[in-house]
């Protein structure tokens, strides 16, 4: 049987574009584009200030979480869960115009932001599973994708150190990958800091090893979905009340506050 990799269209990544139309096309065609000089100046420094902080933190207070598909007792990788509740910084993030024209692209509006966290990599981490972020939904997959990962790169991402790596085009298999084919061959994202990846959730991916002996790997992963799905985390539980206080009526959408059809308190929407 031919491996997934010979079945799919692409054996490379689209190349970074500042083009949103060609950005939209790279998604249909490859499952994922590259996206460059989103964040610049001030505010990408503002965003990675606020992340490795938050990470300090959790590491200082023994808060570190682990997840399902990350890489066990490996040290040198840290999640860092619902940074929204971090810093305002995230909020811009969640709804960057470009980000959100994108998303809409691909799984149309309302939607809902299911989750949003960070992964830094550190030297000498390991590798994660291979896997489509759609393994929530039930096979046969339908021919649309269910949800959308957008891909915040805070530092420089490279091949040495741990870059997020993809099957492009394995979106087109409409299926999760089988155990037989953990060891496919994928391709690392090469984007500079400030740039960003979006990808649709059938597409496979896992993050890299990261081979250096002295840098850090920072992306922050702002995930979203059509919204018949349950949100990831718990927003009406663990969000600081002060991002619901002040959130535009977008952001309330994304979070669930605000709502039709699903979700309604008393036939009305909550918020």
């Amino acid at each position: 049987m031919a491996s997934a990799a010979a079945q799919t269209p692409h054996r490379g990544l689209p190349p970074l574009t500042r083009d949103p139309a060609q950005a939209a096309r790279d998604i249909r065609e490859y499952g994922i584009c590259l996206v460059d000089g989103v964040l610049t100046g001030d505010t990408l420094k503002r965003a990675r200030d606020a992340l490795y902080r938050a990470a300090e933190e959790d590491r200082a207070r023994n808060r570190e979480r682990k997840f399902s598909l990350d890489y066990g007792h490996d040290e040198s990788n840290q999640r860092v869960w619902n940074v929204l509740s971090r810093d305002p910084v995230f909020e811009d993030l969640v709804t960057h115009p470009l980000a959100m024209e994108l998303v809409r692209s691909v799984v149309g509006w309302p939607c809902l932001l299911g989750n949003i966290s960070a992964n830094i990599t550190g030297p000498g981490g390991g590798e994660m599973v291979l896997h489509a972020d759609q393994i929530f939904v039930p096979e046969p997959w339908p021919a649309e994708p269910q949800g959308v990962n957008v891909v915040w790169c805070l530092d420089d991402f490279t091949e040495a150190n741990g870059a997020t790596r993809f099957v492009p085009g394995s979106h087109t298999l409409h299926r999760p990958p089988r155990p037989d084919e953990a060891e496919v061959e994928t391709i690392p994202i090469e984007a500079p800091a400030g740039a960003i990846a979006v990808f649709e959730s059938r597409v496979w991916h896992k993050t890299g090893f990261n081979r250096t002996a002295d840098e850090r790997r920072a992306g922050v992963f702002a995930w979203y979905t059509k919204p018949i799905y349950r949100q990831q985390e718990n927003w009406f539980l663990s969000l600081q009340p002060s991002v619901r206080q002040f959130a535009s009526e977008e952001l309330l959408v994304l979070l669930g506050y605000k709502t039709e059809g699903l979700g309604l308190v008393n036939g009305a929407s909550p918020a």
